[in-house]
């Protein structure tokens, strides 16, 4: 399945700015079923965009808008192939707790073990999971974070206001609702306790019709990778109560929010800012590739073999670059 996504985020300013410097984690991963095809960013005021890899694998683009403006706007645009995900059974064996030992997990798996400054644990947490029947996985551990994710699902309402970027967990709790940044945290933060490595992730869900989603179609998603030895990293999404599958596009991966936000930067000057983002995913077809503009500069030969024959090739493919 392809799908091309559109995430436009403006930055409108009370009075002129002098400048806005932004750090970007838009561009979908490539790897397992989800195969990246085209992504491109565009900004207004223009700027000349650099790029990096971060310690979770997640591109990151940063820039400087130096000209003075009075909105700032980001889009970034993308076509992405989704494969068939490998299927789970309805359970893992009885031995898969035993597999959380030192010959399976690894250092890319601690850092997603330990509290994080969004998900972490609290007597609030401590509360709900009593509450909630939580304290101690029961079953095997495919099944325990199944019904972590639906019971998430099942007691927190979705509702967007309620809290805020940077809330912590306890908001959410406390008002028995929130949204997609804030059931991802719950849960990360419950399975950790477990002895569970999870992490964050951050993307796009395409809604289409009839799935039933309580996230809101024209935003970003957020929901949880937890890791299991037999079977890896295993999507859930506490939001909708669902497994991640085929209409979730990752972005970013990292131990919470702070580590993969779409957005982060600061400006320079004495305004007020307002956001606003628009988000649109949508199937396509796959992209095509027409080769018919191409001319035929140098005809293939074929020369005689000759002991030197590497040491040619190489020689003439280093002629054709220059």
């Amino acid at each position: 399945m392809f799908y091309s996504i559109r995430h436009v985020t403006r930055f409108r300013y009370s009075a002129p700015v002098r400048e806005s410097v932004m750090e970007l984690r838009m561009q979908p991963r490539s790897e397992g079923p989800q195969s990246l095809r085209s992504f491109q960013l565009v900004t207004q005021p223009r700027a000349q965009l650099f790029a990096y890899t971060d310690q979770f694998g997640n591109a990151v683009y940063h820039f400087n808008a130096v000209r003075e403006h009075e909105e700032l706007r980001i889009e970034a645009t993308a076509v992405v192939e989704l494969g068939n995900f490998r299927p789970l059974p309805e359970a893992a064996d009885a031995q898969e707790w035993s597999r959380y030992n030192p010959l399976n997990l690894t250092n890319d798996h601690f850092d997603f073990m330990e509290p994080s400054r969004f998900a972490r644990m609290s007597p609030e947490l401590g509360a709900y999971m009593t509450a909630n029947g939580l304290d101690e996985p029961e079953g095997d551990a495919l099944s325990a974070l199944k019904m972590l994710n639906t019971t998430i699902r099942s007691t927190l309402e979705y509702e967007p206001g309620v809290t805020e970027v940077h809330s912590p967990v306890e908001h959410a709790l406390g008002a028995k609702r929130g949204v997609c940044q804030d059931f991802a945290h719950i849960m990360i933060a419950i399975a950790r306790a477990w002895k569970i490595p999870a992490r964050y992730v951050s993307g796009y869900l395409y809604q289409g019709r009839a799935h039933g989603d309580r996230a809101d179609g024209g935003a970003t998603h957020a929901w949880v990778e937890a890791w299991l030895p037999s079977f890896g990293w295993v999507g859930f999404d506490p939001t909708n109560g669902t497994l991640a599958a085929e209409r979730h596009i990752r972005a970013a991966v990292g131990r919470d929010y702070a580590d993969v936000p779409p957005t982060r930067g600061t400006f320079k000057g004495i305004a007020q800012s307002e956001l606003a983002i628009a988000v649109q995913v949508e199937p396509t077809q796959a992209p095509t590739r027409n080769d018919d503009f191409l001319r035929i500069a140098r005809p293939i030969s074929s020369p005689a073999p000759t002991p030197s024959m590497p040491e040619l090739y190489y020689r003439q493919q280093q002629q054709q670059q220059q």
